[in-house]
């Protein structure tokens, strides 16, 4: 069976797109998904250099203040605030410099000052810093405009982190941020949660891989890139079953290994109620597998359950489907089996800059694309044919439009949610 088939054999059940009877919430199919799936068990000490989009496994406390002296926030001179009067200018002797990694050991007695650099500990009795375009030198002294007030231009130890202060909770998706928060408290290696493995195939005998010539009433395999390359953007282990023959014990191979295997196991095409096909029958024999019509569009067949040891999903035919319905649905359920705390889809608010069609009945995730109005909001307007299996409209979208599931037809300069590609699809551009 195909893994690019329509989706109307989801109509099966008799609801049509106005009544939607019978369809499962969008927000309800993921609530059920998440509260089945709890995080895999396991972790390891990476490397920071390879910790980049690892989730934390642990909760990490400072170990020492951060940073852990009174430092320069600027290159200039350091100085007693008190030797500086509020009118007029001081002149002070420059007595010695202070660098990073190479502090003044004296002390600024008065009438001194200390040449310093960005960085380097502030000399004990100095309390303020100039910066060096705010004096004049002449010789060995500093000529300073008052008034100069004590802490000027000083980072404080503790400024930004205190000993024992929670630095990063367990659950955490660590980025360049997250990982250089760590470096700075010294951490050499991250203890991070080990990565799902994640295995899926495609079935057909009319698919076949790009780069091979196509015969009458072939098509090139694009479900299974469009799933590997989400999961590699979601940083699981991947498992490529490959291409599965039209043959009931090979499929029910595939899924048999995917289930011993896998941490979860993903399909498209082929699942939906109704189907007499060897794809339902192997599901049914080898897992505990329920199927849904979810009120989303593109997408409403979805098969979710177990096989063997491995969370089981299966998607939509249509390429597009598949995307939608993974990143709303899937990847929640993969982030949480990483140990990710934050799993929800990020949303931001647009108007729309052209009218947008839409029937009541399932929530509608349409492509888009952001721009800025002249007044600094968000405008959205759709990439063109929203056909479930108009991949190259998704290809030129940067966000997903998210239509309620009661709205009808939208008109230009409605208000609506929007998901960024950069906060929806770790990877790209996040």
């Amino acid at each position: 069976m195909s893994s690019h088939e329509t989706d109307t054999a989801a109509g099966a059940c008799g609801c049509d797109e106005t009544g939607a009877r019978g369809l499962l919430p969008v927000e309800e199919a993921r609530r059920r998904i998440l509260e089945a799936v709890t995080p895999v068990e396991g972790r390891e000490a990476v490397p920071l250099a390879a910790a980049c989009g690892r989730v934390l496994a642990v909760d990490v406390a400072a170990p020492f203040d951060v940073p852990p002296h009174d430092n320069s926030a600027m290159d200039g001179y350091a100085l007693r605030a008190a030797d500086v009067p509020g009118e007029g200018e001081a002149r002070l002797r420059v007595v010695a410099s202070a660098y990073a990694g190479h502090p003044f050991t004296g002390e600024v007695g008065p009438g001194e000052a200390v040449r310093i650099m960005t960085g380097a500990v502030l000399p004990a009795g100095a309390d303020a810093v100039v910066m060096q375009e705010h004096v004049r030198l002449e010789g060995e002294t500093v000529v300073v405009p008052g008034p100069v007030r004590a802490g000027t231009n000083v980072r404080r130890a503790g400024e930004d982190l205190r000993a024992g202060a929670p630095v990063l909770a367990a659950g955490t998706r660590l980025g360049p941020a997250q990982i250089g928060l760590l470096a700075a408290v010294g951490v050499a290696e991250a203890p991070v949660a080990r990565r799902p493995r994640v295995a899926f195939f495609s079935t057909g005998d009319e698919l076949r891989p790009p780069g091979e010539t196509l015969r009458p009433g072939e098509i090139h395999d694009s479900n299974r890139h469009v799933i590997r390359a989400l999961l590699q953007a979601l940083g699981v282990e991947t498992l490529d079953l490959g291409l599965v023959p039209d043959r009931p014990e090979a499929v029910a191979a595939a899924l048999r290994r995917g289930g011993e295997e896998a941490d979860a196991l993903l399909t498209s095409g082929g699942v939906s109620v109704g189907e007499a096909d060897y794809v339902t029958d192997a599901l049914r024999q080898l897992g505990e597998v329920g199927f849904w019509r979810v009120a989303i569009k593109p997408g409403k067949p979805l098969a979710f359950g177990r096989i063997g040891r491995a969370h089981f999903f299966g998607l939509p035919g249509n390429p597009v489907s598949v995307m939608v319905t993974f990143l709303q649905l899937v990847q929640p359920a993969l982030r949480r089996l990483a140990g990710e705390r934050r799993v929800e889809p990020m949303t931001v608010r647009a108007r729309t800059r052209v009218p947008l069609r839409k029937r009541p009945g399932r929530a509608d995730f349409q492509r888009g694309i952001l721009s800025r109005a002249p007044d600094g909001t968000l405008e959205v307007a759709a990439t063109g044919p929203q056909g479930s299996h108009v991949l190259s409209s998704m290809a030129r979208a940067d966000c997903l439009i998210v239509l309620p599931r009661d709205w009808g037809d939208v008109p230009e300069g409605t208000w609506v949610e929007v998901q960024p590609f950069h906060g929806l699809i770790p990877g790209c551009g996040a």
